[in-house]
C-alpha cells in the first residue's frame, strides 16, 4: 500500500483545495453527497472505455468468479435486485461465511459495491451487492427517493436472502457499508444482530452532513431554509408539478465547482465509474428528490452505535479524505471491539474503486478473524 499520494496527484490537489465556500458546503450536505442467470461474466459497465488512471478499476471483473442477478424482498414486499458473487469452484455442500455490500449514496451496485464483492468473493466469501431501495434496478417509487429507514431495512433483508440459501452458514453474516451505505448498515446493525461483523469504506454519516454540513458549517437557520424549501416543493408536487431533484454531482463542472464536487465527477461523470441504470435519465444520477431528501435530517445512525458491541465494527478512512470526519466520531462513539484503519494518502472517493489503495488484505483479514460461526 503506498504511503503517500504521489501518485495520485488529482487526490493531492482537490485536498490541497478544502475548504470549500460555504454555498458548496450548502449544496452538498442539503442534498445527498451522494431473470435469475448464472454466468462467470456479466457486462456490468455502461461505459464504452473505462478510465482505468490512478489504479482505478470499478468495474473489475475475475475469471475466478461467477455473478448471478438475484432479486428477493424486504420485510415491506418491495423488490430488491442484487448480485451474487461466488468462486466458480465454489463447494456448494458446505456452509460459507457471506459478506453484504452496500454502495454509496447516490450510487448503484455497479459503482463501487460490485468491485468489493467481486474481490471479497475471491478471498472465498459469498458476497452480495444491491441496490437500495428507489435507486437502480430495485423497485420504488419516485426513483431516488430518500428514505433511511428502508435503506437500512434493505441489509436486513440481505441477510434474509442469504440466510435461507443451503450454501451460506447464516450465523456468519458480515457486511461493508461504502460512503453513505456505512451509516445506513450501523443503523442497521443496531436492530439486527445476525449482522455479525460490520466495515465502513469512507463513511459518510448521511444525518449529520444533512442537519450539519462537513465540519458543521450550516447553521440552524439554513437548516430551517432547506426545509422549507422541501416543504414548498411538496405543495408544488400535490398539485401535479413535476419532481425537483437536489445535490449529488454536478452534471457539468465550471471554474466555481468545488474540490469535493470535482472529485465526486471524476468518478461517477466519467468512463471511470459513470454508469445509468435503466430506470432513470442519465442526468438525474446520484441526484435525490428535493422533498425527499429533507428526512435524512431526521436519521441518526450513529445514536446507540454502543449495543452493537460485542460485534466488531472496522472504519476504513482516507487520511486525506474530506469525509474522515464522519468515521472518527462513529469510532470515538462506538464499543469495543472496534477499529479506526487510516489509508495512507487517499482521499474520500479513492477508496470507491483505487484497488492500489483500498486495503482488501486489511478487509480480508478482518472478517476471517471475526466472521465465524
Amino acid at each position: 500500500m503506498p504511503n503517500s499520494n504521489e501518485k495520485y496527484p488529482k487526490t493531492e490537489s482537490l485536498s490541497s483545495l478544502l475548504p470549500m465556500e460555504r454555498r458548496d458546503l450548502l449544496k452538498i450536505s442539503g442534498g445527498s453527497l451522494m431473470a435469475i442467470g448464472l454466468t462467470s461474466f456479466l457486462d456490468i459497465s455502461s461505459a464504452k472505455a473505462q478510465d482505468m488512471s490512478n489504479g482505478a478499476d470499478n468495474f473489475y471483473k475475475s475469471r475466478k468468479i461467477n455473478i448471478r442477478k438475484v432479486v428477493f424482498l424486504t420485510q415491506y414486499k418491495t423488490k430488491i435486485a442484487a448480485n451474487l458473487f461466488t468462486l466458480s469452484q465454489i463447494d456448494l455442500n458446505k456452509h460459507h461465511s457471506a459478506i453484504i455490500v452496500g454502495h454509496p449514496m447516490g450510487a448503484t451496485k455497479e459503482q463501487s459495491a460490485n468491485l468489493y464483492a467481486t474481490k471479497m468473493a475471491e478471498q472465498g466469501f459469498v458476497a452480495l451487492s444491491f441496490d437500495l431501495p428507489f435507486w437502480g434496478e430495485s423497485e420504488g417509487q419516485p426513483r431516488n427517493a430518500v428514505e433511511p429507514e428502508l435503506y437500512a431495512e434493505a441489509f436486513s433483508a440481505a441477510v434474509d436472502y442469504l440466510g435461507i440459501q443451503s450454501f451460506v452458514n447464516r450465523n456468519a453474516i458480515g457486511a461493508i457499508g461504502i460512503c453513505g451505505s456505512g451509516s445506513f448498515v450501523i443503523s442497521a446493525a443496531k436492530i439486527d444482530p445476525r449482522l455479525k461483523v460490520i466495515a465502513t469504506i469512507s463513511m459518510y454519516d448521511m444525518g449529520g452532513v444533512a442537519r450539519n454540513g462537513l465540519r458543521h458549517s450550516i447553521s440552524e437557520e439554513q437548516r430551517k431554509e432547506i426545509i422549507n424549501k422541501a416543504a414548498l416543493q411538496r405543495w408544488n408536487e400535490a398539485e401535479g408539478g413535476k419532481i425537483e431533484y437536489t445535490g449529488g454531482t454536478d452534471n457539468q463542472l465550471t471554474r466555481n465547482s468545488s474540490a469535493i464536487q470535482r472529485e465526486f465527477y471524476d468518478f461517477y461523470r466519467t468512463p471511470r465509474g459513470q454508469y445509468t441504470p435503466s430506470k432513470i435519465a442519465a442526468d438525474l444520477t446520484t441526484h435525490p428528490t428535493l422533498t425527499s431528501n429533507v428526512k435524512f435530517m431526521n436519521f441518526y445512525p450513529l445514536n446507540d452505535i454502543e449495543i452493537i458491541s460485542p460485534r466488531p465494527l472496522l472504519f476504513i478512512s482516507g487520511d486525506k479524505a474530506h469525509s474522515k470526519e464522519f468515521s472518527e466520531e462513529a469510532y470515538q462513539r462506538a464499543a469495543e471491539p472496534k477499529e479506526l484503519f487510516w489509508v495512507a494518502g487517499a482521499g474520500h472517493v479513492d477508496l470507491y474503486d483505487r484497488v492500489d489503495l483500498i486495503p482488501f488484505d486489511k478487509l480480508t483479514d478482518f472478517f476471517k478473524q471475526y466472521l465465524k460461526a
